[in-house]
């Protein structure tokens, strides 16, 4: 039997499933797309990690990202953190001296501060699309280039193009007008990606010192692009790990390893049985009081598993009760 810890981070375009060994080394990672349907990717995820890996033991696992709770529910998860708290342990676990982490995904972006090992501030942009995977994505479209060769094309410019960052509708115009201007593909995709590295620093980083080490990482560190405006403007190397594109998976997985490691625990994992079981989230507004929440129930399996959402913990603490394992904990 292989031994090993298993993340899982769901997001809005990506949903990752990590395996690591006790030592913390990666043994599988599964990349599945999210397209709205998070439960059907955790389930797929768990299925392929099972068929890479009959043998394996499960010890603990953790799930993170904006599904992490309907995550931890279906998985049985032993520890679940926020994204923040998973992208720093990943890192930290590899680059002990780490300092500042880019990351970059599809939706969103982020910046964290480390110090000493530990997270001592961030900033979180999921209102403004620019920067992201899926609007470097749709330009990449646009201008009928892979996105696979967009940091490339990048790289080869040999003009400097300066286009505008603040936004995805301002980018996009101002690409369009260079491109009437007679400028090169390549010399308007390094002008992007410089706009875009412009209006990251600016927005998450402000009011921040940004020292190195620097770690880059989230989907779009698969862009050299990017990478080469992020050295550029910050002067400095930028680190992109082995694993850049699952490091909050990886994350919570070295996380659900510590707790289970610390307190002598077995872990709550529901087993890779728990696909073909059937998971329902839904709503509903209670009226006990002024504050009307909006409360979220889960129903696993035929049992209410879990709710959250209101104020004063009554659904909350109407599940925890239930002798219903301690999913509701999540």
């Amino acid at each position: 039997m292989i031994k090993a810890y298993l993340g899982i981070d769901v997001g809005s375009v990506s949903t990752n499933v990590v395996a690591i060994d006790t030592y913390g080394k990666v043994l599988s990672k599964q990349y599945h797309r999210t397209n709205g349907q998070p439960m059907d990717c955790v389930k797929k995820g768990l299925k392929a990690l099972k068929q890479e890996m009959p043998d394996i033991e499960v010890l603990g696992v953790g799930t993170t990202g904006s599904g992490r709770q309907l995550a931890g529910i279906l998985a049985g998860a032993d520890v679940v953190k926020n994204e923040i708290t998973s992208h720093a342990a990943a890192t930290v676990h590899y680059y002990p001296d780490a300092s500042t982490i880019f990351e970059i995904g599809g939706q969103d972006s982020k910046i964290i501060f480390i110090k000493n090992k530990c997270v001592v501030d961030f900033a979180m942009n999921t209102v403004c699309a620019a920067g992201t995977g899926s609007f470097l994505d749709h330009q990449a479209e646009r201008l009928r280039i892979p996105i696979e060769k967009f940091g490339e094309m990048a790289l080869s410019s040999t003009e400097e193009v300066r286009i505008a960052g603040r936004c995805t509708v301002f980018a996009e115009s101002d690409m369009i007008a260079k491109q009437q201007f007679g400028f090169s593909k390549a010399d308007i995709i390094k002008g992007l990606c410089e706009a875009l590295v412009r209006n990251y620093i600016n927005n998450l980083g402000r009011g921040h010192e940004l020292t190195p080490p620097f770690v880059f990482q989230g989907g779009v560190a698969a862009n050299s692009g990017i990478i080469a405006a992020f050295e550029k403007e910050t002067g400095c190397k930028i680190i992109v790990p082995e694993h850049y594109d699952v490091m909050g998976a990886i994350g919570i997985a070295l996380l659900a390893k510590n707790n289970i490691e610390s307190k002598g625990i077995k872990t709550q994992f529901s087993g890779f049985e728990s696909t073909e079981k059937d998971i329902q989230p839904k709503t509903f507004r209670c009226e006990s009081c002024s504050n009307s929440c909006e409360v979220v129930e889960v129903v696993y399996d035929g049992q209410i598993a879990a709710r959250w959402g209101d104020k004063c913990g009554k659904w909350t603490n109407a599940v925890t009760k239930q002798p219903n394992k301690t999913l509701a904990a999540v």
